[in-house]
């Protein structure tokens, strides 16, 4: 992608003009295998920094609180429209400002203070908002957890999980997670949910792009209830958040209300704009191409680390991303991994894996993705090379010149797959 255009910031904020064109040439120059990252198109880019940012939009399309909201509601309701289109459903809230809004607004929109929460458990590959802990959530509702049978197959404990469910009774049933690599059998949760009475919801902010392209299963088509989301990751779209609604006009107007006013002031206009932008390059069918090939190049990742005789969470992966023991494959341990991945130009992150042993802050293992490498144009022969050179840099991470090998091999395939303008025929 060619710099951005930015002669005003240049002008005025050297400093901050500067900063910009640092990040432009380490996302150039480098990898990026975070699983939760991915580029923007620059018509995304262009909507999310238009003049929407100018304007206050409390409420929403037809029922706002000021005045001036002609094309605020012609946005709005655009993105509404394609949202329900890709995922098949007949509600949505494209208000959320991200990922982590939506799950509170829809836990404060279906439950009530002290109601029960089942939701994955964060070693297992859940995430934080699912009631760790440590969130201000955990204060407020009662959150229990389910885990997976075996970490080595990546099958969650279904049988557990109903013991649980019939138990404790939770008012919502969650699938979904941040670090977990299989498809879930949204069937059985359903079930499930149906004896207990409960809600169930699906936190897709990982899949989303992969549902929206049908290339893994969508929770709707087996009766869940909502389903929350961000719109970056595999949708490849703006840092933001939805909520979508299946079929209730019950539940939709809740989540409506626990939005706005319940949880948010006015709407991020210039945001729902390139939210709007990236759904409609998502009902392309280059889009579901695309996320084929997510698919493909996780395989080929995966089959090298196979080779390598490394331990992967699940035994290997069904979507996106890989979990990675590489503390107990290799001796190195996840903060040293990401060190000298990020300094060969390969940018991931250290995970914790189930069960570690070690902690949060230089767990037992890292996780990688192929989303942002495959919006680049890589295939299958381009990431068995870099999960080669991943594994090579971890093994000889005391060797400078192996590094500089490793870094200036990064460099060339950074520059015959350059990060693209766009991903659809205009």
């Amino acid at each position: 992608m060619t710099q951005q255009s930015i002669p005003f910031i240049e002008i005025q904020d050297p400093q901050i003009a500067k900063a910009i064109r640092g990040e432009e040439l380490r996302e150039a120059e480098g990898l990026e295998l975070i699983p939760s990252e991915n580029y923007v198109s620059r018509a995304v880019l262009e909507a999310n920094g238009s003049v929407f940012t100018n304007k206050y939009s409390e409420g929403y399309p037809h029922r706002r609180y000021y005045g001036g909201q002609t094309y605020t509601d012609i946005v709005e309701e655009i993105a509404i429209e394609r949202a329900c289109k890709l995922f098949g459903c007949k509600y949505a809230n494209v208000q959320p400002l991200s990922g982590a809004p939506a799950n509170v607004a829809t836990y404060f929109a279906l439950c009530k203070p002290g109601d029960t929460i089942l939701g994955m458990d964060l070693s297992h590959g859940g995430h934080l908002t699912h009631g760790h802990p440590v969130t201000h959530l955990a204060k407020i509702f009662n959150f229990i957890r389910y885990k997976m049978k075996s970490p080595e197959t990546g099958e969650i404990d279904y049988d557990a999980l109903r013991e649980t469910a019939l138990k404790e009774k939770p008012k919502v049933i969650l699938a979904g997670f941040s670090a977990y690599s299989r498809e879930l059998d949204y069937a059985k949760f359903v079930a499930i949910a149906k004896e207990v009475g409960a809600i169930t919801v699906a936190d897709m902010a990982h899949i989303a792009g992969l549902i929206a392209g049908k290339v893994v299963k969508n929770p709707f088509d087996y009766g869940f209830d909502v389903i929350t989301t961000t719109t970056h990751k595999t949708l490849r779209g703006p840092r933001g958040g939805m909520i979508l609604t299946r079929e209730s006009e019950e539940i939709a107007k809740a989540i409506d209300k626990s939005i706005f006013p319940g949880l948010q002031g006015g709407p991020h206009m210039h945001i729902i704009a390139a939210k709007a932008v990236a759904f409609g390059e998502a009902l392309k069918p280059e889009f579901q191409e695309y996320t084929k090939q997510i698919l493909k190049n996780a395989k080929a990742m995966e089959k090298i680390f196979q080779a390598h005789n490394i331990r992967m969470i699940g035994g290997g992966t069904d979507n996106h991303l890989i979990l990675a023991d590489v503390f107990g494959s290799l001796g190195v341990t996840g903060k040293e991994a990401q060190t000298v991945l990020d300094e060969v130009g390969i940018t991931l992150n250290m995970n914790s894996i189930a069960d570690d042993v070690r902690p949060p802050m230089d767990p037992s293992g890292i996780r990688f993705g192929t989303p942002a490498i495959t919006t680049r144009g890589f295939k299958e022969s381009e990431c068995t090379k870099v999960a080669e050179l991943m594994i090579e840099a971890m093994k000889n991470r005391e060797n400078e010149m192996v590094k500089r090998r490793i870094h200036e091999e990064i460099r060339e395939l950074c520059a015959i797959f350059p990060i693209p303008e766009g991903f659809v025929k205009a």
